[in-house]
């Protein structure tokens, strides 16, 4: 099944697309990059400041913007790297650097759904102390999503 359903990803108009066209690849393995930048731009700032540095810098002011900026990159990084895998889905599908990638992305998508469900979020951003536990989901964020970045990186020097 999941085999097949590659398969599918790697015939569609839009892999076809992006392998007869260099320029296309291009522009969108451009936009993932940017999109990762904009992700890891905004998430390991805003994770230092939960982390204690910085702390003339009002959370109430960045920690929204910071926060809905690395969304906004995850979401296009998601988008763009979703094409780039269905130019070579069973390659990728195989790279233990691009499982580690996607693992590691559930990681953190999921450890920021948790901070933002908290009421210790909440009161952060209102202005109250930033809890110990904020911290190190803050320590647990920026090691993930830098880590992440490294496996992305990898995914090209590992032959499947």
């Amino acid at each position: 099944m999941a085999i097949e359903l590659l398969e599918w990803l790697a015939a569609t108009p839009l892999a076809a697309g992006l392998r007869r066209s260099a320029l296309l690849y291009m522009f969108v393995n451009a936009s993932h990059i940017l999109s990762i930048g904009l992700l890891l731009g905004a998430i390991l700032p805003l994770d230092l400041r939960l982390m204690g540095f910085f702390p003339l810098v009002p959370l109430s002011v960045v920690g929204p913007f910071l926060s809905r900026a690395a969304a906004i990159g995850l979401t296009a990084a998601i988008v763009t790297g979703f094409c780039l895998f269905s130019v070579r889905p069973m390659e990728y599908a195989g790279n233990p650097a691009f499982l580690a990638k996607i693992g590691l992305l559930a990681v953190g998508v999921a450890n920021a759904a948790i901070v933002h469900a908290r009421d210790s979020w909440r009161k952060a951003i209102a202005g109250v102390v930033v809890t110990a536990s904020l911290r190190i989901a803050a320590m647990v964020s920026a090691a993930v999503w830098i880590t992440a970045l490294i496996a992305g990186r990898w995914i090209g020097f590992i032959q499947s």
